[in-house]
């Protein structure tokens, strides 16, 4: 075994040479083997071994185990206990999701700390039939029936093409010690149940089941990478991005056959699990929205518009001053005394000084807010003006307005109240501007 992981290190892994590993250790078979090779092969090691606290003095003994064999053996040793149970309930997560949680926030840490470049573990073949089982059986795309990646970002999964037959025969080969995990013997967890009853039906029906396996996990990463090149080129001709926000033309998205899958590829990483509900969007009234943890999809026209949530705590008033030159946030904006009117833009207006009332204010729309937009005639309600001129839903809540006493002086960026502009015989100008 330790001239296959040798040859799959040089051949896939060569950027690991001369850099400092952190080996994930529970003491368990497993990482124990994963332990053994990376020493044997002279790399520069060191390991984390974290006490969850749930098998009582099992726990303890695991991580004194551990400790001891890193001192035998003079490697840099970490160790951390965890409240697993608490931390579990405090944040409503199971116990399998709070331990993966605590131990890579860890590790990460360690990683800093320490001056560590990769974070290794050892997952090996057996795992990756175990993950794809439970992703197949709770539903999944193609991305989750691809298994474990060898590596993702600075972790680093070395065994995953070595079955756990391998990695047995190569413990009894050279005599090493593990500790046996015993809560791994109860069919509680999802992946045990497949562990000790699936799993070895499907290795006797078929004896060259983990090499099949390993085959078609090779021919789904594949065509996940074709499906992935493909949903980049459609994006390109689909996707308008701007000003934080995702525009999905559906005119230009529904000429292809596959654009239920397009979107899925899109718009999984951003929460959304009610897939009926995303795709029946595409053929919805504009102004209906799906929410995810932490975005918004709305339906706009020939669009469908993706956008972060806000939060809730941000300030809805900014406050300018009679002194105040300028304002940095929401938008930079500068005010100032001029002697005349110069050219006007949609980002500049000049306001007679004794037709307003300091301080002004920066604010969202409320209900009830009406102008008299230059440039026309009479008063109009501002829901009225954006609907004229097109706004979606999310261009309206977007939409900062100055305002002095509470009535709009200047929709910003867009239109000013032609009650409050100066003209030629306006003797106190203050000029009010948006720059960059």
């Amino acid at each position: 075994m330790i001239k296959k992981i040798q040859l799959h290190l040089e051949n896939n892994f060569p950027h690991l040479k001369g850099k400092k590993l952190l080996l994930a250790t529970s003491g368990g078979i497993d990482s124990m083997v994963l332990v053994h090779l990376f020493h044997a092969l002279n790399y520069q090691i060191g390991i984390a071994h974290c006490n969850f606290q749930l098998r009582g003095n099992e726990s303890d003994e695991d991580e004194r185990f551990v400790k001891q064999f890193a001192h035998e053996n003079q490697i840099p040793f970490n160790t951390i206990s965890f409240q697993t149970e608490k931390y579990a309930n405090e944040n409503k997560l199971s116990i399998q999701l709070a331990a993966r949680k605590l131990r890579y926030d860890w590790f990460n840490e360690v990683l800093a700390k320490e001056n560590y470049d990769y974070i290794t573990t050892a997952h090996h073949l057996d795992d990756q039939v175990e993950t794809f089982l439970i992703n197949f059986t709770r539903g999944t795309g193609l991305e989750g029936l691809t298994g474990i990646p060898s590596q993702k970002g600075t972790i680093i999964r070395p065994l995953l093409p070595f079955s756990r037959e391998e990695i047995e025969n190569y413990v009894y080969e050279n005599g090493i010690t593990w500790r046996e995990d015993t809560s791994n013997a109860s069919d509680k967890y999802l992946r045990n149940k497949l562990r000790h009853n699936i799993i070895p039906i499907l290795k006797e029906l078929n004896p060259s089941f983990l090499d099949s396996f390993q085959n078609t996990l090779n021919h789904l990463k594949q065509t996940n990478e074709l499906a992935e090149d493909a949903s980049k080129m459609v994006y390109e001709k689909v996707v308008k991005e701007f000003e934080g926000k995702k525009g999905i033309n559906l005119t230009t998205l529904l000429q292809f056959k596959n654009h239920k899958s397009y979107l899925y590829q899109w718009l999984n990483k951003f929460g959304f699990t009610a897939w009926y509900d995303v795709y029946d969007l595409v053929n919805a009234q504009s102004g209906k929205q799906i929410f995810s943890n932490t975005h918004i999809l709305l339906k706009d026209r020939e669009s469908l518009l993706l956008y972060s949530k806000p939060i809730d705590d941000v300030i809805e008033e900014y406050i300018i001053n009679e002194d105040q030159k300028s304002l940095k946030f929401p938008l930079n904006i500068n005010q100032c005394k001029v002697d005349n009117i110069s050219i006007t833009t949609n980002n500049v207006i000049f306001v007679d000084e004794n037709k307003i009332q300091f301080p002004l204010v920066i604010r969202k729309k409320q209900e009830g807010d009406s102008f008299y937009p230059s440039g026309m005639k009479g008063k109009k309600k501002l829901s009225k003006y954006f609907k004229d001129e097109k706004y979606s839903l999310i261009d309206k809540e977007n939409q900062w307005l100055l305002t002095s006493n509470n009535e709009i002086v200047w929709v910003i960026g867009k239109r000013a109240d032609q009650q409050f502009l100066a003209n030629e015989t306006t003797q106190n100008i203050i000029k009010i501007e948006i720059t960059e």
